[in-house]
């Protein structure tokens, strides 16, 4: 009752979907999950089907469905407030794939954020061979066996955004030695021209080498509320009466 309660008050929601190592209350997304509460945002989150406390065998359709049912959840509770979705790292595969589905359905977010994404898990697996993305990737080595075709998983952000129809911002960090930097700025290259975004703006943040934001660090930025405030602009809680 709680969480229904508070779903339901005025404020914009943020379901964030996260990377693979770990669990959702691994460090760095706790320190987010802070920033964004900060601004007034409620955030949910959770552990896909194999991850954490979550029971269930990992794959790439059982992960998207995950998020499309708690998404519906969300909506389900929280009447007319926004729903934003962030997603980060193997987390982006997720959110695109998601996004992809309720956009078909007609039941857009009100926006996706991607934090440090690739084009899909080809090109990231070409650029890393033995990356972090998936040396995690719970109880599974069929990355390794044969990272494209065995295990069928795709992630492909790039196929996905051109079937997207909502405001889309990109994070990255120029030094993420997880996901390439290229990758972020060639995802954004192929969503800015799509048709599927020519009503909806679409805005690529590159943050520095110097400031050593790295894969997941992108919390830390002092830039981040400002950031969001503009991207999302009358959906942003101070904004709300």
């Amino acid at each position: 009752m709680w969480y229904e309660d508070a779903l339901a008050s005025s404020h914009p929601i943020i379901l964030y979907l996260h990377g693979n190592a770990g669990t959702r209350g691994g460090d760095h997304r706790v320190e987010l999950y802070k920033v964004l509460s900060s601004l007034g945002y409620h955030v949910f989150t959770f552990d896909y089907r194999g991850w954490g406390d979550s029971m269930g065998t990992p794959s790439e359709r059982g992960m998207t469905y995950d998020a499309l049912h708690v998404f519906d959840w969300i909506k389900a509770r929280s009447g007319d407030n926004p729903v934003y979705i962030w997603g980060h790292s193997l987390g982006t595969g997720v959110a695109t794939n998601l996004v992809r589905r309720l956009c078909e359905r007609e039941t857009p977010p009100d926006a996706l954020i991607l934090e440090s994404p690739f084009t899909n898990i080809r090109e990231e697996a070409k650029s890393h061979p033995f990356s972090v993305i998936y040396r995690y990737f719970p109880g599974f080595d069929w990355f390794f066996l044969d990272p494209i075709t065995s295990s069928g998983i795709k992630f492909a952000n790039d196929e996905n955004v051109k079937h997207i129809s909502c405001p889309l911002l990109i994070l990255h960090a120029e030094d993420d030695p997880v996901v390439p930097f290229q990758l972020g700025r060639k995802l954004y290259s192929i969503a800015a021209p799509a048709r599927s975004f020519r009503d909806f703006k679409v805005q690529f943040v590159p943050f520095h080498s110097d400031l050593g934001y790295r894969h997941k660090y992108i919390y830390k930025s002092p830039e981040l509320p400002r950031i969001l405030r503009e991207f999302l602009g009358k959906s942003e809680p101070e904004h709300q009466h």
